[in-house]
């Protein structure tokens, strides 16, 4: 979904002035409204900067870049040879298994809430091809796999999700893991000043500080392989850092 990666706006949204927990404030509901009334089009899901086409190519390959990292500190996966099967996690209208990972992939199944943006990936090319494999019409929250993945590719789209739900999220896709398989997430970091997570009523998200990733992931038993912030953006936008991390279970 959306990175909504313009400081400005989002930080004016942030409950830091609000005592409870940030993730206290999502409502479910109101997201699924606030994304069937956008257009199923792929600037949609990066949001106000859709409408600039150097994002998505520095972002995707940022993404290229990242995975070849990590593949090198995995002997067993430092081929290049295509995973077999993979999971784009909030996979929106497909922007990011077209990009990237139906290029890493032989097999990419998808996990998103929005009954029109999974329409569009049934109707699509990689999806005649067999490239993208099953299709599932549900949030993360309520996603159980019942396949072994190689790799699991969550984007841009847990700020929609409660922390306690964030980590049973992680814990089911720990257990989905092949035995070499990674759990990577790619989110936007909080800049809140007191390190706290920041709270955007106008898609009911949450963006969290890289310490509480760090914590949601030790609870749900996994470890850092690799962490990165993305590079590459234009310094005159004043955006949200955006961290990968490459996730394994803890041994």
């Amino acid at each position: 979904m959306s990175s909504s990666t313009i400081k400005s706006e989002t930080e004016k949204a942030s409950s830091s002035q609000d005592p409870a927990p940030a993730d206290s404030n999502i409502n479910h509901a109101a997201s699924i409204e606030y994304w069937s009334s956008k257009p199923s089009t792929h600037s949609t899901m990066l949001g106000e900067l859709g409408e600039y086409p150097w994002y998505t190519r520095i972002d995707l390959q940022g993404s290229k870049n990242f995975l070849t990292k990590v593949r090198r500190l995995v002997p067993s996966l430092s081929g290049k040879e295509k995973f077999k099967l993979g999971a784009d996690c909030g996979a929106g209208v497909g922007r990011v298994t077209e990009g990237f990972l139906s290029h890493v992939c032989e097999v990419v199944d998808a996990v998103e809430p929005v009954e029109k943006f999974t329409q569009v990936l049934k109707d699509s090319k990689l999806k005649q091809e067999g490239i993208i494999g099953d299709i599932y019409t549900v949030g993360l929250e309520g996603w159980h796999p019942e396949k072994k993945y190689d790799l699991i590719w969550t984007q841009w789209c847990v700020g929609h999700l409660t922390d306690a739900q964030v980590v049973d999220y992680i814990v089911r896709c720990r257990s989905s893991l092949a035995e070499n398989g990674l759990l990577v997430f790619k989110e936007n970091l909080s800049t809140d000043p007191q390190n706290k997570d920041m709270y955007d009523d106008e898609d009911s998200s949450v963006t969290r500080a890289d310490a509480k990733f760090k914590q949601l992931f030790a609870a749900a038993g996994m470890q850092i392989l690799k962490s990165e912030i993305q590079t590459g953006f234009p310094k005159s936008f004043d955006l949200l850092p955006v961290k990968s991390y490459a996730l394994r279970p803890k041994v």
